[in-house]
């Protein structure tokens, strides 16, 4: 698990550590008050607890997932469903129903992923 502390190409992102869980895509968690990306973790959840660890609020992290061929953002996360319903989303599930949470997700992952 770890928090991106400089920019990474998809390339590197798919190597970003020794042990990586998956193949194709890794799990990623967004802090969308700080900016901050934590990447690579059997469940969202870890890499939650890294960022809260780190300071970071927990109604401000979404949970998403990155595919590397094509590059692709899948907003599929049990962390989400809380942050769905005060933002007025009470029956969304897992996805990131807030179109500014989204927005601002999508702004953190070009930050760091090039």
């Amino acid at each position: 698990m770890t928090i991106l502390s400089r920019p990474v190409s998809v390339q590197e992102l798919s190597q970003i550590e020794t042990v990586t869980f998956f193949e194709d895509w890794i799990k990623c968690v967004a802090d969308i008050d700080q900016g901050l990306l934590a990447v690579n973790a059997a469940m969202h959840a870890d890499l939650e607890d890294l960022l809260l660890a780190h300071g970071s609020r927990q109604e401000a992290l979404y949970g998403f997932n990155i595919f590397f061929e094509p590059f692709e953002i899948e907003y599929d996360s049990l962390i989400n469903a809380p942050r769905n319903r005060p933002a007025g989303y009470p029956r969304d599930g897992r996805g990131v129903s807030d179109p500014a949470a989204r927005s601002r997700i999508e702004e953190i992952v070009n930050k760091w992923i090039r």
